[in-house]
C-alpha cells in the first residue's frame, strides 16, 4: 500500500471469517521490523485498538484459520515467521499431501527446525531454503520465481500463499491445480497505485480494490517494495482444477473464483440436481 495498511487488513479478514473461526493474524512490516498479532478466536476478538496501533506499516498479511492440519494451539495460528533469509512472514491456505516425507528432507537437507505440526510451516521452511540458496546477493524477481519453481517441483497438495520478504516485497503464489482460490487486485490512489492478493474477491471490494483477474494456477505475483507489480507462471503444464468444496461450501455466495460467480454455481447446481431427481424419480 501507500498507505497503513492495518485496518484494510482487519476489514478484509472480517468478510473472509467465514473461511475460518479458530483463529486469526496480522502481520505488518516497518523500518526493517515485522509486527505481529495472533491469537485463537474470531477477527473482532483477536485485534483490538492497542493492538491495531502497533500493526504499523505499507505492507502486510492477514490469516484466518481454519484447522485442516496440525492442532488447535494458538502456536499454529498463522503468519508464520522465520528470521532466514531476510525475515520472512507466511500465510498459507490449503494442504500438503506429501508433508511427511519432506519434514525428513527439510531437518536432513536444509537443517531446518519445524516446531508445530502444521504443514503451513514446513511450507514456509521450504520456500525459506529455496530462498536462501538463490545465486544473488540482491533477490530479483527473477530470483524468487526461480525458488517459487523449484517449490512447485517438490510439494504436492493444495496450497496459496501470501508471505512477505523484509527489505524486498510481497510474494503470492498458487498450486498448479488452483485447488484454493487466489485473486489480484489493484486500487488507484493519489499517492500511486496499490496491490492486494487473496483468497476471495469479497476481501477486494470491502477495501475498494478492483479484481483484476486470478492468479493462475501455478503463477507467482510479487510486488516490490517500491509498488511494482511482477508475475510469472513457475510450472509448466499448469491446469485449473479447483476443489468442488469452493463453490459448495467454503466460498461465499458474492464472491467470483476462476471467473466463476459462486452464487451462480449453486444456482446451477441446484438446477442440475432437480434434473436429476426428475429423471431418476419422475
Amino acid at each position: 500500500g501507500k498507505v497503513p495498511v492495518n485496518q484494510a487488513l482487519y476489514d478484509a479478514l472480517t468478510v473472509l471469517q467465514h473461511r475460518g473461526q479458530d483463529a486469526a493474524g496480522i502481520m505488518t512490516v516497518e523500518n526493517g521490523v515485522f509486527n505481529l498479532r495472533k491469537d485463537n478466536g474470531l477477527v473482532r476478538d483477536v485485534f483490538h485498538t492497542r493492538h491495531m496501533k502497533r500493526l504499523t506499516g505499507l505492507m502486510g498479511i492477514g490469516h484466518a484459520r481454519y484447522p485442516t492440519a496440525g492442532s488447535s494451539s494458538s502456536a499454529e495460528a498463522q503468519p508464520f515467521y522465520v528470521n532466514s533469509p531476510f525475515g520472512i512472514a507466511f500465510a498459507h491456505n490449503g494442504n500438503l499431501t506429501n508433508a511427511h516425507e519432506l519434514k525428513d528432507e527439510v531437518a536432513k537437507i536444509a537443517r531446518r527446525h519445524i516446531n508445530t505440526t502444521s504443514d503451513s510451516e514446513l511450507l514456509l521452511n521450504i520456500i525459506a531454503h529455496e530462498l536462501q540458496i538463490c545465486e544473488g546477493l540482491v533477490l530479483t524477481p527473477d530470483e524468487v520465481f526461480k525458488a517459487v519453481a523449484n517449490v512447485h517441483k517438490k510439494i504436492r497438495g493444495a496450497y496459496a500463499v501470501a508471505s512477505m520478504i523484509i527489505g524486498h516485497g510481497l510474494l503470492a503464489f498458487r498450486d498448479p491445480n488452483g485447488i484454493r482460490p487466489l485473486v489480484l487486485g489493484q486500487r488507484e490512489t493519489e499517492q500511486g497505485v496499490e496491490y492486494m492478493v487473496a483468497s476471495e474477491s469479497v476481501a477486494l471490494d470491502i477495501d475498494g480494490f478492483k479484481l483484476v483477474r486470478d492468479v493462475a494456477p501455478g503463477e507467482a505475483i510479487y510486488i516490490t517494495e517500491a509498488g511494482e507489480l511482477h508475475t510469472k507462471q513457475c510450472f509448466e503444464g499448469a491446469k485449473c482444477v479447483p476443489c468442488i468444496f469452493e463453490y459448495v461450501y467454503f466460498a461465499r455466495p458474492d464472491s467470483t473464483l476462476n471467473d466463476v460467480s459462486v452464487y451462480g454455481s449453486r444456482v446451477r447446481m441446484g438446477e442440475q440436481l432437480g434434473l436429476k431427481i426428475k429423471r431418476e424419480w419422475a
